[in-house]
């Protein structure tokens, strides 16, 4: 069954935000394929909402981000709104786009960016922010600032490079050229290329495996990666250490040895 996400009397409709939740997955569609679906004020502060509503819906075990039409998953920022930008105005839009980005980077759910077509500048930075990427074949990723004489503004700058490493980040943001599917795979941009008629099928399947598995276990998995990142090795290491002690004392580990050992399907609880 198809619902869309619950809306408030006092809560305005998204115009461009499609939302609906099947079987435990949400899929997010920016849906201005129009200017191929690219990111105004009003979409970010949607998409804040979106992932916000999405994060605490107990209904939502993970969620797919993708565009409408074949064209573009998001083909970058609304330039009519980014050429009116002073000095002021540029710091708190692109503050405004890194906590957006940053809701959905740090969502204790994970997120699958079905990337249909072209995702440039902000297109790419939502992309980045999803735990995982899948692309269809045609297309292509990249951050294109630097032609327009700016830089990455919602996450870019910092998350690509921890991606694919400093130097393929520093070519990609200095040229401002795009690559395809496949180079994207490559070089660890992306995590699957499918044909496009398969894309959301692929996402949603790759999603259902991680939904199979235990959700103490997903969640921790989440937080550790994500937390290690910030810091030392060392310090990575102990809150890895410490999130195995507290699954080791889980229902959900005692059940998943049981099913292991008993060659079944296991019943994770959650707890």
């Amino acid at each position: 069954m198809t619902q869309a996400t619950p809306q408030s009397q006092a809560t305005p409709p998204m115009a461009a935000v499609r939302v609906e939740i099947r079987e435990r997955i949400a899929t997010v569609t920016i849906d201005r394929p129009d200017v191929l679906n690219a990111l105004n004020r009003a979409v970010v502060l949607d998409l804040d909402r979106t992932f916000s509503q999405l994060g605490e819906d107990p209904a939502v075990g993970g969620i797919i981000v993708t565009g409408a039409g074949p064209r573009a998953f998001v083909a970058g920022a609304d330039i009519e709104e980014l050429k009116g930008l002073s000095g002021t105005s540029g710091y708190e839009a692109s503050r405004l786009g890194q906590g957006v980005l940053g809701r959905l980077d740090r969502l204790p759910k994970p997120s699958v960016a079905a990337v249909n077509g072209y995702a440039l500048g902000g297109g790419c930075e939502l992309a980045l922010a999803c735990t995982l990427r899948v692309a269809a074949g045609g297309g292509g990723l990249g951050l294109p600032e630097t032609a327009l004489g700016i830089i990455p503004g919602y996450g870019g700058t910092q998350r690509l490079a921890r991606l694919v490493g400093a130097g393929k980040a520093l070519e990609l943001i200095l040229t401002g050229e795009p690559v395809d599917a496949q180079e994207a795979l490559r070089i660890g941009l992306v995590n699957r290329v499918v044909p496009a008629p398969e894309l959301l099928g692929a996402a949603t399947a790759l999603l259902r495996v991680i939904l199979s598995r235990g959700p103490l276990a997903v969640q921790a998995t989440l937080e550790v990666v994500r937390a290690g990142l910030a810091g030392s090795l060392e310090a990575g290491l102990e809150l890895e250490a410490r999130a195995f002690g507290l699954l080791c004392s889980s229902e959900d580990m005692h059940e998943g040895m049981r099913a292991f050992l008993a060659k079944r399907k296991p019943a994770f609880s959650g707890r």
